[in-house]
């Protein structure tokens, strides 16, 4: 269902803060082209997020380390030109906030002032503490990250479950709440007990969304691409895809092929 534009309403911090608390539950997804936010925006997304995993489904990278902040910024323009109602939400790549604050605000800057996005998104608790605070300072929204943090794959070697164990279990419940105190407007939770994930949404008061987390938080995210079963080899237990855009691309693609050799295409009604 697309939503008319005189039904439009822009959505901000405010009305994602106004969603946990009178519970609704809040819609994100990614994008990171013009063509593709334009579509998830019409169809009523409340955040989008222009995210790293870029690196990996449109760039063909193993990680998401190796994007650059110049690339995140082309992206986010990018979508940015084709929304009217959702909430961007821009991952700032590693290695472009975790040195030092000062670090961390000129490339959040950069970030809201060449690409017109809403807000930025950072991986990690009380470790980045203090380039948060700087960010928040400049006037800039911050939406954090915990849980599996892509940026750290090497450290953790593994992109399993975290926080199984009590003490990764209370130190994301103590980074949680740094956020929070920070001036953090969300944060998002990946790939951790569903249990653990209600403890959280239900400790902070500001709104929690979960990829992998279980249904008891604030609201949910996926990987655009994954959902839409563009990207074949990636199926984990928290995915559920919502079609097979994939193979109706493969298809279509095929028989584009197969009329051009058999010189069916263009035909008679085709040409000038």
């Amino acid at each position: 269902m697309s939503i008319h534009k005189s039904e439009i309403k822009k959505i901000t911090t405010h009305q994602i803060q106004a969603m946990k608390d009178r519970g609704e539950k809040i819609s994100m997804l990614t994008a990171y082209d013009y063509s593709m936010a334009q579509l998830i925006d019409s169809a009523g997304v409340d955040i989008i997020l222009v995210g790293d995993s870029a690196s990996n489904v449109m760039a063909g990278h193993e990680t998401t380390l190796p994007i650059t902040l110049d690339q995140m910024i082309y992206h986010a323009s990018s979508v940015i030109r084709a929304v009217n109602r959702a909430f961007v939400v821009v991952d700032v790549p590693f290695g472009s906030y975790q040195g030092n604050s000062s670090e961390a605000l000129r490339s959040a800057i950069r970030i809201m002032k060449e690409s017109g996005a809403h807000s930025v998104k950072m991986e990690g608790g009380a470790e980045i503490k203090e380039s948060i605070i700087r960010v928040l300072s400049a006037g800039v929204p911050v939406m954090g990250h915990l849980g599996l943090t892509p940026q750290s794959i090497y450290k953790f070697g593994t992109y399993s479950v975290r926080a199984k164990e009590e003490e990764e279990a209370e130190k994301l419940v103590s980074d949680a709440k740094v956020l929070e105190e920070c001036g953090c407007f969300g944060i998002v939770l990946e790939k951790i007990p569903a249990d653990l994930a209600k403890r959280v949404a239900e400790e902070v008061s500001i709104p929690v969304i979960g990829i992998g987390a279980g249904p008891h938080v604030d609201g949910q995210v996926l990987v655009m691409h994954d959902m839409l079963g563009i990207t074949k080899e990636f199926k984990p237990r928290f995915l559920r895809q919502y079609a097979d855009v994939g193979s109706m691309i493969t298809e279509a693609v095929g028989s584009y092929v197969k009329d051009v050799k058999s010189k069916d295409f263009p035909n008679e009604k085709e040409s000038y």
